[in-house]
């Protein structure tokens, strides 16, 4: 029986977007055997016309593809939705994995890969978006149950139940790991983050390329936050040697 007891309940579906049949066909046994429903696209194209049209929960992107590779795809895919992404790739070269993380997937996996690692790499990120649904706990403060959570940095403001971001009346489109970092900065201000600390609390203490995936994904909200008028480096600074910090603001 699955261990995804809240994934089966709300019926997740999963889309699945690789040009090798037996990729697909492998990937949706691994998944359905687990309670999850799968659709497949065999290209770029296929699968931007899906999204666009459906809701999915999350997309297993294939990087090598004829039509639109898996960069170009999960750009794409970047433009008209925050659904989380793990970008699958036959390669190991650390800059493929670095520009899948600055273009906004969320993990990344090395093929071939087993079953039970996929399937924990989902459940951690669906246990952080079920995790980021309800009140998150500050640090070093109690819990009070049913109250409303606003964190703000100045003008920009995060709402909870909504998850949404605002800054001035213009509202960011994050992902749902940019929104998770956010979080917890704008929840604790004045405390230094050890990227260790993030891993634990956001990844949950994955061994991968650590640095570079928690720093690559600061540098994405930094620049989302740049954009949208709030120098990302204020609100997310650095302590060189230690980690990140979030200061209050004056």
């Amino acid at each position: 029986m699955s261990t995804l007891a809240f994934t089966q309940e709300k019926n997740r579906t999963i889309l699945i977007v690789d040009d090798e049949q037996p990729m697909r066909e492998l990937l949706q046994l691994y998944l359905s055997t687990d309670g999850y429903h799968t659709e497949t696209a065999v290209d770029g194209e296929i699968a931007m016309t899906l999204i666009r049209h459906k809701k999915y929960d999350l997309v297993l992107l294939d990087l090598m593809m004829p039509k639109l590779d898996g960069f170009d795809v999960c750009k794409a895919i970047r433009n008209v939705s925050n659904v989380p992404i793990i970008m699958l790739t036959a390669r190991e070269d650390t800059i493929d994995k670095v520009v899948g993380l600055k273009l906004g997937a969320d993990d990344y996996m090395t093929k071939p890969f087993e079953q039970q690692e996929l399937l924990a790499r989902m459940e951690s990120i669906f246990r952080r978006e079920k995790y980021l649904q309800e009140d998150m706990p500050v640090a070093n403060q109690p819990i009070v149950s049913n109250q409303k959570i606003d964190y703000s940095y100045d003008d920009l403001r995060m709402n909870i139940q909504t998850h949404q971001v605002f800054y001035m009346e213009r509202e960011l489109s994050l992902t749902p790991k940019e929104f998770a970092i956010l979080r917890l900065f704008l929840s604790n201000k004045g405390r230094v983050f050890h990227r260790e600390d993030m891993l634990e609390l956001l990844w949950n203490n994955r061994p991968v390329n650590d640095d570079r995936t928690v720093d690559t994904h600061i540098k994405n909200l930094r620049d989302k936050l740049s954009q949208a008028g709030i120098p990302g480096q204020d609100v997310i600074k650095t302590v060189w040697g230690t980690g990140y910090i979030c200061n209050e603001t004056t």
